[in-house]
């Protein structure tokens, strides 16, 4: 008897130092698996593995920091192209359009940003109202981005100025998608561990 749980004694030791071996590269690519676009989502993150190590909350701040800094760069970049000469008067309004959706969605984001670091050791109900803010304000700031195409539907909308916005809003979307999975990944898997 005490020989048997001595092997499920070695067993179960043998398990958490396997998981706790996890290098923070492997910890980036497992959780981004279960994003929508895994390969963005690991090249935008590897670069902060040292920052991120093997923290759930760590990786969901740096997946927001990163959204904000690719949407910040985006609206920059819309907002020169408002200045371009030879833009159309309908092109015009749709980029201004664009420009105060990407503000919005800035807004959203810095938004989920303060409210993570409000969350501090906060459990049960404190810590998902916490998250559901977040999660709320991610899902914004995605229709936001995605809002932001709207004014370039239609064939006469076709052109150099939509070409260059979409390329531009499209990343930042997918990488913003990709930061609301491993928000709603951190948020699942807190409320697992508090499960009894």
């Amino acid at each position: 008897m005490a020989a048997r749980a001595g092997v499920y004694l070695l067993v179960f030791m043998s398990l958490v130092t396997a998981e706790s071996s996890i290098t923070p590269s492997e910890f980036i690519r497992s959780s981004c698996r279960a994003t929508r676009y895994p390969v963005l989502c690991v090249q935008c993150l590897m670069g902060y593995a040292s920052v991120i190590g093997q923290s759930e909350r760590q990786l969901t701040i740096t997946a927001l920091s990163v959204s904000i800094s690719r949407t910040r760069s985006s609206a920059s970049f819309v907002k020169k192209i408002s200045k371009a000469r030879g833009i159309k008067p309908r092109e015009y309004r749709a980029v201004q359009d664009c420009i105060e959706n990407m503000g919005d969605s800035l807004d959203s984001l810095s938004q989920s940003v303060r409210e993570l670091g409000n969350i501090g050791h906060a459990v049960g109900e404190d810590f998902v109202w916490h998250m559901t803010n977040v999660q709320t304000w991610v899902s914004a700031a995605l229709t936001d981005d995605n809002t932001c195409l709207d004014g370039f539907a239609g064939p006469s909308m076709n052109g150099i100025v939509k070409a260059a916005i979409k390329d531009r809003v499209v990343n930042v979307a997918q990488v913003t998608s990709n930061t609301l999975a491993l928000v709603n990944r951190f948020a699942s898997s807190h409320r697992t561990a508090e499960t009894p």
